[in-house]
């Protein structure tokens, strides 16, 4: 491994997924100004969107899409160049 090219700031930070206020603690050298209490200790807190306890591949929950709606709409768009 090379010498000073690797953070060294290395610090617990809990993580919230904001989707479903799921929380979970990890190393990081993320900054942020926001703290939080996780399991009676002060800890910076980073938040975002998605993560693995909310992204549909990970749960297994497909977000279902109107496929006949949008057939039908790009058929009816481009009906005029039919021959």
């Amino acid at each position: 491994m090379k010498k000073g090219i690797h953070p060294e700031n290395y610090r617990l930070v809990v993580f919230k997924d904001m989707s479903n206020d799921e929380v979970f603690l990890c190393k990081s050298t993320a900054e942020t100004k926001d703290s939080i209490e996780y399991e009676g200790q002060e800890y910076p807190l980073i938040k975002m969107e998605i993560s693995s306890t909310s992204h549909p591949f990970y749960t297994g929950k497909v977000k279902l899409v109107d496929t006949a709606g949008r057939v039908d709409k790009f058929m009816n768009k481009y009906k005029k160049f039919a021959k």
